[in-house]
């Protein structure tokens, strides 16, 4: 099986490795997740695993409730690729899988921050400050004139900074804590606090 947890991310602390070096480190909760489904490529023309993720006492709509199969109500479900593996429905996947890991990859859905000018979304400099000037923060050229009559696409400008995807590879794992479900890893983790995060061995290790 492809070794992947999903969890939320805590927070942040530090820790004292056996050295007495802090190390400033991330907090995930990785909290149990149990097997819902398993895909297979004859049937689903690919393999995975379906899994419930987080408990949750909230009721679901049919549909929904209908994928749990009867093993609880979860407040997400994920899937995860298929390697190898024995897993079936009704197995619990918990924070004992990264044990031995010491790189992890983390995919999670950045801040977002809103509208933001171009200094702030793509780093340019601003305008000077005195002696008259009027444009400060201002974008200036966004192309020429008669050729091509047009602003190219993906033209650095304002607009939406933040909320997307990304994906942060090669963090240390620095503790599994098996007690409290917590990973703590050293670097940074995307999105703010209790937002899902995705983690999976790094592919630098």
């Amino acid at each position: 099986m492809n070794k992947t947890l999903f969890g939320k991310k805590i927070g942040m602390t530090q820790i004292f490795s056996e050295a007495g070096e802090m190390i400033a480190v991330q907090i995930v909760q990785c909290t149990p997740m149990t097997v819902l489904k398993k895909k297979t490529s004859d049937k689903d023309g690919y393999e995975a695993l379906v899994v419930g993720v987080g408990k949750t006492s909230r009721k679901k709509n049919k549909p929904v409730t209908g994928q749990f199969r009867g093993f609880g109500s979860f407040t997400a479900i994920r899937e995860i690729p298929v390697f190898s593996g024995e897993l079936t429905p009704g197995s619990t996947i918990d924070i004992s899988l990264f044990e031995d890991v010491k790189m992890v990859d983390v995919q999670g859905v950045s801040k977002g921050k809103g509208f933001a000018g171009n200094v702030k979304r793509h780093h340019f400099n601003r305008g000077p400050m005195t002696h008259g000037h009027d444009h400060h923060r201002a974008p200036g050229s966004i192309g020429a004139g008669t050729t091509p009559g047009r602003v190219y696409k993906n033209t650095r400008m304002a607009g939406r900074l933040g909320n997307k995807n990304v994906s942060v590879l090669g963090q240390k794992l620095v503790k599994v804590d098996k007690e409290n479900n917590l990973l703590f890893i050293q670097g940074s983790v995307p999105g703010a606090k209790n937002s899902p995060v995705r983690i999976t061995v790094s592919s630098r290790a």
